[in-house]
């Protein structure tokens, strides 16, 4: 069978470990014959798994010795707090999902999420992307599936005059993702047999 990807059958959920936390993540359906397992509730407000998953992560940034984080709105947000800190960084940048009155200059690359149907756009002000000229930048996100919102954060960093040194997610999610990626673990996708099979000749 493709890796990361398991026969949908009723589970319920699906539980995962980060160093000393363990939790159950509800399964979700996102597409037709699809199911994800949600990291929203614990990511958004888990204090001992933030903290935790944290304390790792910045264990495994350390060595590629990152100036400054930059991560996609809004889950990673709390994480990439803490593992900034656990760094000693001073700052995280963040690429907002969409454009606000009050910027007046800014960088914007389009990106497509299995979790969201509609177009989506990461965007850098002008003053994050001064502070990341010349700098070295670790990407690092909740989950990373496709790949498609690190390619964006990629592109809005070159372009902005940074250099991308690692690229990083507490998970892997599905078959999709072949690059570079330092992780804490894998989250599995969930389908029915017509997906399973469209995804087996994919390979």
């Amino acid at each position: 069978m493709t890796k990361r990807v398991i026969l949908y059958q009723g589970q319920k959920a699906y539980p995962i470990k980060i160093g000393r936390v363990t939790r159950e993540l509800p399964l979700i359906q996102v597409d037709e014959g699809l199911w994800i397992a949600s990291n929203a509730r614990v990511i958004l407000g888990d204090i001992e798994f933030i903290s935790e998953a944290a304390k790792i992560m910045a264990d495994k940034i350390k060595p590629f010795d990152p100036e400054f984080l930059v991560t996609p709105e809004a889950k990673a947000i709390a994480f990439s707090y803490e593992v900034a800190k656990d760094l000693g960084l001073r700052r995280v940048v963040i690429a907002r999902k969409s454009i606000k009155a009050y910027m007046s200059d800014y960088l914007v690359e389009e990106v497509k999420s299995i979790t969201t149907r509609e177009k989506q756009f990461l965007v850098l002000v002008r003053e994050d992307a001064e502070e990341l000229n010349g700098r070295r930048v670790c990407l690092l996100d909740d989950v990373v599936s496709t790949g498609g919102t690190l390619n964006a954060l990629e592109r809005l960093v070159m372009r902005a005059g940074g250099s991308v040194v690692c690229r990083a997610a507490i998970w892997i999610e599905g078959p999709w993702y072949s690059g570079d990626l330092i992780r804490l673990g894998e989250l599995p996708i969930f389908v029915d047999h017509r997906r399973l099979r469209e995804l087996e000749e994919a390979v």
